[in-house]
């Protein structure tokens, strides 16, 4: 085995006895925070490798030993796996299981991967001009480009699987952290200056079909543009499906970065514009007040999940900002949660603990695109404000 790790290092370019230090400038780790966390505090019996009791982690500055790691866990098809810490100072055999799973197609978007890795390995590349985190990246770019449908949406795993995963996925930022590293090609930032021509158009290309995805898929209810869903099928574009408790629906949390991003595009056209407008509209009219969210304590309970130890509820309080359901329902507009039966409930208080406690029911996030609004109309000398009165 040690000889397959060997002879592997070595084909990537990682000399594994001495390393030049690039120390003295540490790269955002914040986008790989989601993958961490659900390492460390989640129990998956289908992890590759699990961390240890003191497993012990590499500093931001130690950014070639992180690139060296992400390169362990690519997988020959260009994706990553998700759940694992980069920074993670992996042990012989940990780094021996994550060479023998490389052809293994089980690859995501899903909590910040992928493009986050050939994000930072072009920064790096950039940086070192050390060619195994160049051939990386590319690796990584040609997957995101393999893994867009022709409609110019991107699902939750590519390879795809026969589950919801299939869908266009805007869930835990997948789709718009794929656009907003497209954005930065497009907009010839310096870090990816190295690109070949022909993989530089494709990408671009990629990225304009990337927007009218995104425009297609807004929903329309009760006759006005509104926002989007967590999930669109990845033929329809209508909202669908993910997980048992996540229903078709207007999903505000999921929506906000589109909406962002939306936001940030130069000389937006007619139809960026009127997908913004409805997008604000919507979230200014589905404003919940009076409404605080209040976590206490509460008997400990073990599931196959988690262990818990804290409960919350709904509490009426007349000074709590605005707050937001993180789904509405389909028609009706009404809030709408639900359980790992896929009932629909009307009240967080009817879903059991277990998913009270374990998923993210209200939302402010809206609100910082309301604030925003305003310099958005200043900024593209829009005079319609649609949330005046």
């Amino acid at each position: 085995m040690r000889t397959l790790l060997i002879l592997l290092l070595i084909s990537f370019g990682i000399n594994s006895s001495a390393q030049e230090n690039y120390s003295e400038k540490a790269f955002d780790l914040r986008l790989f925070s989601s993958s961490s966390d659900h390492w460390y505090r989640i129990k998956d019996k289908n992890n590759i490798i699990d961390p240890l009791p003191d497993q012990q982690r590499y500093k931001p500055t130690q950014i070639t030993q992180i690139a060296d790691n992400m390169l362990l866990y690519q997988r020959n098809n260009g994706g990553w796996p998700k759940n694992y810490d980069m920074q993670a100072i992996l042990n012989e055999k940990q780094k021996q299981r994550l060479l023998k799973t490389k052809d293994e197609l089980h690859t995501t978007f899903d909590n910040g991967t992928s493009y986050t890795q050939v994000n930072y390995l072009a920064q790096i590349y950039t940086k070192t001009k050390i060619l195994k985190y160049k051939e990386a990246c590319l690796k990584g770019f040609q997957f995101i480009l393999d893994a867009q449908y022709k409609n110019g949406g991107w699902p939750q795993y590519y390879p795809l699987q026969n589950n919801y995963s299939r869908h266009i996925t805007f869930n835990d930022g997948a789709y718009m952290g794929i656009m907003n590293l497209l954005k930065k090609v497009t907009a010839d930032s310096p870090e990816f200056a190295f690109l070949p021509t022909a993989l530089r158009h494709q990408l671009e290309a990629a990225y304009k079909k990337g927007i009218n995805c995104i425009l297609d898929c807004q929903i329309t209810d009760q006759g006005k543009l509104t926002a989007w869903c967590q999930q669109h099928d990845e033929e329809t574009l209508k909202a669908t499906w993910a997980r048992a408790y996540e229903p078709p629906s207007i999903c505000n949390g999921e929506s906000v970065p589109i909406v962002f991003f939306l936001m940030q595009l130069e000389k937006p056209d007619e139809r960026v514009i009127n997908a913004i407008q409805g997008a604000v509209k919507w979230f200014s009219d589905s404003r919940i007040f009076n409404t605080r969210i209040e976590w206490f304590d509460a008997p400990t309970e073990e599931t196959p999940f988690t262990t818990i130890t804290k409960d919350k509820r709904v509490v009426n309080d007349p000074s709590a900002p605005p707050i937001w359901t993180r789904f509405y329902e389909l028609e009706t507009e009404r809030p709408l949660f639900c359980d790992r039966n896929s009932k629909f409930l009307y009240s967080m208080a009817e879903v059991s603990r277990e998913r009270r406690v374990g998923y993210g029911w209200y939302t402010d996030a809206p609100q910082y695109v309301l604030n925003a609004y305003p310099d958005w109309l200043k900024r593209t000398g829009i005079t319609e404000n649609v949330i005046e009165n």
